[in-house]
């Protein structure tokens, strides 16, 4: 009897290892398959942008409509996210400093924390959930409806008339929408510091300008331009393969913020530690 029931054990666990097996390997590759095509929709988009610019075929009035759309469905969230970077940086930042006997250094704290981190990664997070929901929702819906199959028999290829407007819409509006942050974050850590630390305006100003230089402002914008690149075209893709009526759509969508969102982590990550070693810190 024992033998027996340590052979089903046996069996069974065999068994759960197999099927535990099939399923990694089976997200494996449905993950790496995925990025492939997530890949070749973003070369192609870029191929198309251009071929389309020397065609005079881009879609103008549809990319205006998208970055218009874009703008006000971002731009009241990025300036309530800004506000609390500023603060938290201030206050945190501010109170170690004080310890220190160095308070005229921050405004060099908060000028590094919201330019070179905090505008481009609020900027990528709420275009990963506004502009990504938006845009996967919108081409998803469009696909469960078979418009998209519409569009390829009338021979009109879809990237072209719905994806390339979109990726430039969000290119144009990323650096925007980062500009907006890196303003309103910085004024509201001065508030804090002056007001509230009583740091000297003339001291916050002199340290954030000799530690905060032109290439940290490039740099973030340019973070801010692949973030959003990187968010529509994940989101596109989602929207495309959408299947399965609106369960697919909604499926789709949370698929789309969630991926962006992991996306931009990873991605801020190693830029940071790339522009660590081949642009070091500088004092102007």
């Amino acid at each position: 009897m024992r033998s027996e029931a340590v052979i089903r054990m046996r069996g069974e666990t065999t068994m759960a290892v197999r099927i535990l097996r099939t399923n990694v390997s089976t997200v494996a590759t449905t993950g790496l398959r995925t990025f492939g095509r997530t890949v070749d929709l973003g070369a192609e988009a870029l191929r198309g942008t251009v071929t389309d610019l020397l065609a005079r075929r881009f879609q103008w009035r549809e990319m205006l409509n998208q970055a218009w759309y874009l703008i006000t469905v971002t731009t009241i969230p990025a300036i309530l996210m800004a506000v609390p970077f500023g603060v938290v940086v201030s206050v945190q930042v501010g109170n170690l400093i004080h310890q220190l006997g160095a308070d005229s250094l921050i405004g060099a704290a908060g000028g590094l924390g919201v330019v070179q981190q905090g505008a481009p990664i609020a900027t990528g997070l709420l275009l990963g959930g506004a502009g990504a929901s938006a845009i996967a929702s919108d081409l998803g819906a469009r696909t469960v409806r078979e418009e998209i199959d519409a569009l390829r028999v009338m021979g009109i290829d879809p990237v072209h008339r719905l994806v390339i407007p979109r990726v430039a819409a969000m290119v144009l509006v990323a650096p925007l929408l980062n500009i907006l942050v890196i303003f309103v974050g910085i004024v509201a850590g001065y508030v804090v510091a002056v007001r509230a630390q009583h740091v000297t305006p003339g001291s916050y100003w002199a340290t954030f300008g000799a530690f905060t230089t032109l290439t940290d402002v490039w740099i973030s914008l340019a973070k801010a331009v692949l973030f959003g690149f990187v968010v529509v075209i994940v989101a596109c893709q989602r929207g495309l393969e959408a299947r399965g009526g609106p369960r697919g759509v909604a499926d789709g969508v949370n698929a789309a913020v969630v991926l962006s969102v992991a996306a931009i982590i990873v991605i801020n990550l190693a830029l940071t530690q790339i522009v660590a070693m081949f642009v070091p810190m500088r004092v102007a």
